[in-house]
């Protein structure tokens, strides 16, 4: 039975390569993809990350509400899983395609309408998969453990995906092709394990189909339960921060800490080194927070995850430029990803609580609509974050590319420089100080989640657990 319930979760596990592996290609590798090999000015690459994520915000909560009201022999979920998968390889190829117009107007449609192609894709499946995460089980801390499964594959895709993309590219001598090369390769790779989690995975948790129409303001419905609110503030702090400095990673290390960036797109070994410590460390410490959930619940461990994160972020206040023991940079990356890896956690296992809530107190499971406008927050907000340090980096005076004359060795000026420092050291404190915060008043426990549970089977004592939730 053991051996078929891991199965089960490696199986579960696999559709997270792509929710992983596609979030570092993206958040590392596009902002220097589109500035320094593509010849974007800052400003432009922002405003396509930032109309690209709106797009994606607008059609996920959509998405969710469809797939609450899927009916098929594969199930709500595992359907879109199945059948999308394939179109991932033609989207991520467009999404790196090396556009060369002349004018840089061409060059904004064209990379903004394959970020739009690309951005639709994964909704279409992200969205129920997010979703599969409340229904694979109906268990308190076997939910935990599956989704500690699905945030190690997560991890360890997003080490293979910050050092290998960038190896494959640097391996071509016209660089144009090896992005081809590389979305190619894993493109192949997200559609081949999305689809081992559609057909392997199947929900222990299954429900009717929702038979509701289609209202605008119902998208909104997951908003009146107050646990919800308070997990989706959690959530999205964590994200948008995680977004923030994985966009600005590359360019810490390579403009700041060591000065030897090249307009090609492609990264130091420095900084692949520090990325691979950071993710490696988040998930090393998975086991250690998996046993602080069981031992002090899981807001306490989110707290705990978030303190070590702001006080690693504030020490690159004190790196100097220029730094030659590289070794303070690896440890300081360990250090983060281990902070990182507790409230990176703690969302995911909470989502399917947060379900089985909604549901007592609207008397249908939402699971589609809660996780589709989980996203569409998400979206908004890593949207904001990113386009905002782009415009800073802009407005601080960031150089961009002249793919025409290219500088082997370019230099920033000093304002620039300083604004990444900046950014990079207090996004933590800011955000993850709200997340602090709202953990306090988060009361979903394993005792409030068992009565939850008792109270949708029987309806027993529905009235005070809906005045708590």
């Amino acid at each position: 039975m053991k051996e078929k319930t891991f199965g089960k979760k490696i199986a579960f596990a696999a559709a997270d390569i792509l929710g992983g592996g596609s979030f570092n290609i993206i958040n590392f590798l596009y902002t220097g993809f589109l500035v320094l090999a593509v010849g974007l000015s800052p400003y432009y690459a922002g405003l396509i990350i930032l109309l690209a994520r709106i797009w994606d915000a607008v059609i996920d909560p959509i998405m969710g509400y469809i797939s609450d009201k899927t009916k098929s022999r594969w199930g709500k979920r595992r359907v879109y899983l199945i059948f999308v998968s394939p179109l991932l390889v033609i989207s991520l190829y467009l999404l790196f395609y090396p556009y060369n117009f002349e004018q840089e107007i061409l060059k904004v449609i064209a990379c903004l309408a394959s970020y739009l192609l690309f951005t639709t894709v994964q909704s279409a499946i992200m969205v129920p998969y997010y979703s599969l995460g409340s229904e694979i089980s109906s268990d308190y801390h076997e939910r935990a453990s599956y989704n500690s499964v699905r945030l190690g594959f997560s991890i360890f895709a997003s080490i293979i995906c910050v050092a290998v993309p960038g190896l494959i590219i640097s391996s071509f001598e016209d660089q144009s092709i090896g992005y081809q090369v590389m979305s190619l390769t894993f493109g192949v790779i997200f559609a081949v394990s999305t689809m081992i989690t559609g057909i392997f995975a199947k929900e222990e948790i299954i429900t009717e189909p929702t038979k509701a129409k289609f209202n605008f303001k119902d998208l909104l419905k997951p908003l009146k339960l107050k646990s919800y609110r308070q997990y989706l503030y959690l959530f999205l702090v964590v994200q948008m921060c995680m977004a923030i400095m994985s966009g600005l990673f590359f360019f810490y290390i390579d403009f700041y800490i060591t000065k030897t960036a090249t307009f090609n797109g492609s990264t130091t070994s420095v900084g692949l080194i520090s990325a691979a410590l950071m993710f490696g460390m988040q998930i090393v410490a998975l086991p250690f927070y998996l046993k602080t959930i069981e031992k002090f619940g899981k807001t306490f461990t989110y707290r705990l995850g978030a303190f070590i994160w702001i006080i690693v972020a504030l020490i690159l206040l004190l790196v100097p430029q220029d730094l030659n023991q590289v070794w303070i940079i690896y440890l300081l990356a360990a250090l983060m990803g281990f902070g990182i890896s507790g409230p990176g956690l703690i969302p995911h296992t909470m989502f399917g609580d947060v379900v089985d809530a909604g549901q007592l107190v609207f008397e249908e499971r939402l699971d589609g609509q809660m996780g589709g406008f989980t996203n569409f927050v998400n979206q908004i907000s890593q949207a904001i974050g990113l386009a905002l340090s782009m415009f800073i980096l802009g407005l601080a005076g960031f150089v961009e590319s002249d793919l025409t004359n290219p500088p082997l060795n370019p230099s920033q000026p000093e304002n620039a420089l300083l604004a990444i420092k900046l950014i990079m050291s207090l996004a933590p404190l800011l955000l993850m100080t709200i997340g602090i915060i709202v953990s306090h008043r988060y009361k979903i426990d394993a005792q409030m989640q068992k009565e939850i549970r008792l109270a949708i089977k029987d309806s027993t004592n529905i009235d005070e657990l809906v005045k708590a939730l």
